[in-house]
């Protein structure tokens, strides 16, 4: 059986995001019958959404919303996707500021046009990364890419 395919989609300005963007990826390389890709959200596009059997995207929170390079990727891709619907599934990540509820709020919403599904409860790490915080997302990169072997999702 072919592999399955995980893409991981992000932006950072600062190692935040992309701390927990790589910790997600080490999580998901535990499976070895995935093949997973990591890309900043300004160098993906509609190719990778066909590649992708599942997506899990990650944003800094900026100004209580997710950032703009991500919506950049969102209205690039959109209509793009629509006649292809998709059904991706998807989890999120979210390195906040605040409280992250404005940016994991307009990214579901967003998803939900595509149409995504939401299989995870996304992860929210506000202020300063712990170990706690990268083991999550080690946990969540593993758990996505093991329902993916696992054919579950």
């Amino acid at each position: 059986m072919p592999n399955k395919h995980l893409l991981i989609i992000y932006h950072s300005q600062s190692a935040s995001t992309t701390t927990l963007a790589q910790a997600v990826t080490v999580g998901a390389e535990q499976e070895s019958n995935v093949d997973t890709i990591i890309k900043l959200a300004f160098d993906a596009d509609i190719v990778d959404l066909k590649w992708a059997d599942a997506i899990i995207f990650g944003s800094p929170e900026n100004f209580g919303y997710m950032s703009g390079a991500l919506k950049d990727f969102f209205d690039r891709t959109y209509y793009q996707a629509q006649p292809l619907q998709l059904s991706l599934p998807y989890a999120l990540f979210i390195s906040a500021g605040n409280d992250g509820s404005g940016a994991v709020r307009e990214i579901d919403r967003i998803l939900k046009g595509y149409p995504m599904k939401k299989i995870a409860e996304p992860i929210v790490v506000k202020g300063e990364i712990t170990q706690e915080n990268l083991q999550s997302c080690r946990d969540l990169g593993q758990s996505v890419a093991c329902a993916l072997s696992q054919g579950i999702i």
